[in-house]
Order: C-alpha cells, then sequence, then structure tokens
C-alpha cells in the first residue's frame, strides 16, 4: 500500500465547503434513527432512515411500460410492483411517497433508467435495472429527499467504450438523506457519481448525505462513489476489480470503514480530478494490496445515526449471500 502525501494545490470554495459540511451535521445529528442493518431489513439504516415510501398503501402490480407509468405517478402513497422485464428508452419519473419492488428474482428494467426528480420519500427494491444507455441512467435521484435504494442489481458490459452507458446509480443537483444498501453493480465503467459538477456548490453544500453499506461493486472501473461537497459513509461494502474506487472531491467528507478491496489499484482517493481535494477517513477495511491516495484527513468519524458495522473479516461472506435482487 502507499499513501500520497498532501500536495500544494489551489483550494478555492475550501473553507466555506468545510464549514457547511460541520453545518450540515450539526443539524443531521438531531435526527431520531434506526439502530443496525440485516440483509432482511425493513427499514433503511443511515442517511436515509425514516424513508418509508409508500408505506402500507394497496399494492399495484403491472407488467407493461404503460402501466408502470401510470402506477407512478403523483404524490399520493403507493406501492407499484413490476412483475417481468420491461424495456425502457430513456428514464421514468417517479412521483413521491412511492415504492417500487420487483416481484421474485428476476423483474425489473433494461435500456433505461428511473429518475426521482424534486420528489420525497421513495423506496426502490428488488429490481433488475441494466443497461442504461447515455444519456439514461440506471437510477437518476435528482433535487429528492429521503431516499432507499436497496436490494437491487445494477448491471451494463464493458463491451463498450465508457460513454456507451450512462451512470448506474446517480444522485445530484442537492438531494439529500439517501441510503444505498445491499445492492450489486456490475459490469460497468461510471458507478455511483454524487454531484454532478465542480461548479454547482451553491446547491451542493450542505447536502448530498448519502451512506453506502453492504454493496457489491464487482468489475466496476470507478465511482465507487465520486462524491463533491456531501458527506459519505461507505461501510462494509465489498469491491472487485476497481481502477478507482472512493472518490472524496471538492470538501467532501468521507467515512471509509470496514470495507474489503480486491484487485483494486486505487481504494480511496482524495486528489484527483477537480481543484479541491476532498477528505477521507478510514478505519477496518481489508485494502487487499490496493493504494490509497489521502491528500486530507477529514473530520468526520462519527455518523449521526446508530448503525452496527461487522469487521471486515465476515464481510465477502454476508455481501456474497445477501446483496443483490432476490434476496430480500
Amino acid at each position: 500500500m502507499r499513501t500520497r502525501p498532501p500536495r500544494t494545490r489551489t483550494r478555492r470554495l475550501a473553507l466555506a465547503l468545510t464549514t457547511a459540511t460541520a453545518a450540515a451535521l450539526a443539524v443531521t445529528t438531531a435526527l431520531v434513527l434506526p439502530s443496525s442493518a440485516s440483509a432482511a431489513d425493513t427499514s433503511p439504516v443511515g442517511f436515509g432512515a425514516g424513508t418509508t415510501g409508500g408505506g402500507g398503501a394497496t399494492a399495484v402490480t403491472v407488467s407493461t411500460l404503460d402501466a408502470f407509468k401510470a402506477a407512478v405517478t403523483g404524490d399520493t402513497a403507493k406501492v407499484v410492483r413490476v412483475n417481468g422485464l420491461i424495456t425502457l428508452s430513456g428514464q421514468v419519473d417517479i412521483g413521491s411517497n412511492a415504492t417500487v419492488l420487483g416481484v421474485g428474482s428476476a423483474s425489473g428494467f433494461t435500456g433505461g433508467g428511473l429518475r426521482l426528480k424534486k420528489v420525497t420519500n421513495v423506496v426502490v427494491r428488488n429490481l433488475h435495472i441494466s443497461k442504461p444507455l447515455k444519456p439514461a441512467d440506471g437510477i437518476t435521484v435528482q433535487a429528492s429527499t429521503k431516499v432507499w435504494i436497496d436490494h437491487n442489481a445494477f448491471s451494463s458490459d464493458r463491451d463498450h467504450g465508457k460513454n456507451y452507458y450512462d451512470g448506474l446509480l446517480d444522485i445530484n443537483h442537492g438531494s439529500d438523506y439517501v441510503t444505498v444498501s445491499w445492492n450489486t453493480f456490475k459490469d460497468h465503467y461510471k458507478g455511483s457519481l454524487v454531484g454532478h459538477s465542480d461548479n454547482n456548490a451553491s446547491e451542493d453544500a450542505g447536502h448530498l448525505r448519502v451512506t453506502y453499506h453492504h454493496n457489491w461493486f464487482d468489475n466496476v472501473n470507478s465511482r465507487i462513489p465520486s462524491l463533491r461537497f456531501g458527506t459519505g459513509h461507505f461501510y462494509d461494502n465489498y469491491v472487485v476489480g476497481a481502477d478507482t474506487a472512493v472518490h472524496s472531491r471538492m470538501g467532501a467528507q468521507m467515512l471509509v470503514e470496514n470495507n474489503v478491496f480486491r484487485t483494486t489499484t486505487v481504494a480511496v482517493t482524495t486528489n484527483r480530478d477537480s481543484d479541491v481535494d476532498g477528505y477521507a477517513n478510514l478505519r477496518g477495511n481489508d485494502l487487499g494490496g490496493a493504494a490509497t491516495e489521502i491528500s486530507q484527513v477529514g473530520t468526520f468519524t462519527t455518523p449521526p445515526y446508530s448503525y452496527t458495522a461487522e469487521p471486515a473479516s465476515s464481510v465477502v461472506a454476508s455481501v456474497a449471500s445477501g446483496a443483490g435482487a432476490g434476496k430480500l
């Protein structure tokens, strides 16, 4: 393992970003959040805690694109069960107070994805989401709050160039309070981008609070995740075959805890591709020989919620048996 020393570079916005992050965490600490995680959880742990989706609304089962679009519109509480694999062109917008749930182990969408834009309280679980052709992401979370992405199987292929598909899961435009748990991300170039631009501090600073836990990133090249401006907790994840995995930039604070990295070149970096470096704290990880590039050690060491992080020694077994669609 090598750790690169801090570099002398321009850090415009750094003080403002640090102040905004500290203020955001102070607000978050006041929340009352649940305690632990397991593969069978019925509610999210982490920043997305308290997300209920459609709750106890009567479920509607759909098997066609037209029926799905009709079922997920509006802000009334709804539970939409997707039965079978539906081909998309572009993205389908999901309304607030929604649960979208795949039926069985092989239901979901291919060719496009879902978009959560200016909505709140949305749960997406147990879906296969594959090959989202650019400019569509598998899931886009945009200007939205209280989101739980759980037990889905995201994938494409790496037979095309890195810009043939877009992101598998992108979170941007000031979105907040998101948990990403027990998903698989496979065979893709750009995994999960949080914060889309270096020039979006006015919208993103103090937001983009995201928890990733018990996810399996397999043959995903980078953005695992890439986080600008926000606050990220990345724990108990399994990363295999990445070039650059966790990427903290533009003053983002990342706590990287009890993860396992295999055949990965750089497990964590804070000093690539942006004018302002990010911050990272690492503890309990099994780097598997991967390098780290930590130019700035962060202040985010204690998440403002209760959780149980299992040791890295048991992560591979837990994630391999519990992550992905069909594991609920």
